[in-house]
Order: C-alpha cells, then structure tokens, then sequence
C-alpha cells in the first residue's frame, strides 16, 4: 500500500462542515497518512484557533498558521500576539504560512504584503519553524526577500503549490526549500510546469492538494480533498518515469526530513 503526506491542505474550511469526518477517512483509505492542515483568512477571525483545533482533534492531522498575502493589510500588532500565543502554546503547530507575495490579484498593496512577508519570516525563524511559502508572479520579490531574511537559518520550508519558473525552483532549493507540487501539475495546459517538474531532483520533491481548490485530472469540476494527492503523485511518477509507490515513498521522505525536529511525530 502507498503512504502519502498532503503537505498542504485546508480542511477546516467551510467547505467540509457537512462530511469532514468521511474526507479524513478517505484520505487514510487512499493512502494518506499524515495531513497538513493550513489556517488561512482574516487573522481576527478565528481561523487560526480553527485549524489548530482540528489538528488536536486527528492524531495525523497538523497545523501550520500564517497570515497569507491577500489578508497582509489585516496585519496587526494584535494578529502577531494572536500567531505567537498560538505558536507557543499548541504542540499540532509544525510551520508558520502561508505567507509570501500574490501580484496576480493584489487583494493587499504590494508593500504592504512585502513588509508583513519580512516580518513573518522573522518571527518563524525565531521559532525554528519551517515556512510554507506561497508566491504568485513575483518570484523575483520572493527569492530576494527569502535571501536576505533566511541568511543563517536551517529551517528552510516549502514553496507551496509551486507554479513560478524553472529558475525560481532552483534558487529556493539551493536557499533549503523543498518544491509541492499541487493539482495543476495535471491540467491539460500546464506543461511548462511538467516540464520543470521533470528536471528538478526528486530528493527536494513533495506533493499536496491545497484543497478544496486545484482539484487534479481526472476530477476536475469536483471539490478537490486530501485523498486527490494521489493523483498529482502518480504525475510526478509518471514525469520521472517512476512507480507510484516510489514517488510516494521519496516525497514521504522529504516532508518527514522537513519537519524532522518539530512538534510532527511522524
């Protein structure tokens, strides 16, 4: 049987009120043995506490919390206290994010969303938590800040549901990062990105959904949920000329050697 982690997904979403029991366990039916579960949304609002909740509800469910770009401009002295007490205090916490920089929608001024991506950065590394790192058309931005930021800092992270360039995947691996690859690996019109899957080393390789959105080939037009993970797997086995069980063996591996050190015990 295959054994799978979904390194980033967002169960504790409304999406899931109504069976989100019956996703978990499909998940763990499809091989998927460890999830996690990242808060997102105003961070006023209780979506981190959300989150971590469910995290301490499943014994293979863990929490990341972070402030995402689009939400940068709700960023507060209080939202900062909020993340830190949490990150104190609750041991399903395994990585700080997503944070990072969205230019393709803006929701938050731009320098505004680099200001509060520095400052994230600073209070994970002073943690010793992994970053899960979310950038959309601003690579350039991203790795610039990552490098002058992360200078002397062994955590590394993920670039999350990653969709930047070639070079950009390259630059975050020599910086410590591992490369998720989400469901998009397997749309039709996305074979720039396989291509790039296709050179990158397995051994900085790992998968997830970021559901309930980027629901892989053969379900898209569904709600996308943890179990899908095998599908973007079985493409990067595919990419790699690979079989399925060593795909999920190797990018297994790389997310239990992230999180080596942290409250995951996996």
């Amino acid at each position: 049987m295959i054994q799978l982690i979904d390194s980033h997904c967002h169960i504790d979403g409304p999406e899931y009120d109504s069976d989100r029991e019956a996703v978990i366990s499909r998940a763990y039916d499809a091989g998927v043995i460890s999830m996690l579960n990242v808060g997102t949304g105003d961070p006023h609002s209780g979506t981190f506490e959300r989150a971590v909740e469910l995290a301490e509800e499943h014994e293979q469910v863990f929490a990341a919390i972070g402030v995402h770009p689009h939400d940068a401009k709700l960023f507060d002295d209080a939202a900062e206290t909020r993340l830190v007490n949490l990150a104190s205090q609750s041991k399903r916490i395994v990585a700080w994010g997503e944070i990072g920089l969205d230019y393709h929608y803006d929701h938050s001024p731009r320098e505004v969303q680099r200001a509060v991506f520095r400052r994230q950065l600073r209070l994970a590394g002073e943690r010793d938590l992994p970053v899960i790192i979310h950038s959309r058309e601003a690579d350039d931005d991203t790795i610039g800040i990552l490098r002058e930021e992360l200078t002397g800092y062994s955590r590394g992270g993920v670039m999350h549901c990653f969709g930047g360039s070639l070079q950009m995947a390259r630059e975050a691996i020599d910086l410590g990062f591992f490369i998720s690859f989400a469901g998009n690996l397997t749309f039709k019109k996305a074979e720039g990105l396989r291509d790039s899957a296709r050179q990158l080393l397995l051994d900085r390789l790992i998968v997830e959904t970021d559901c309930p959105y980027l629901t892989p080939v053969p379900f898209r037009g569904k709600r996308n949920e943890p179990a899908r993970v095998v599908e973007t797997a079985r493409c990067l086995a595919q990419l790699h000329g690979q079989e399925l069980e060593e795909i999920a063996r190797i990018t297994t591996q790389n997310f239990k050697t992230l999180f080596r050190g942290t409250n995951a015990s996996l």
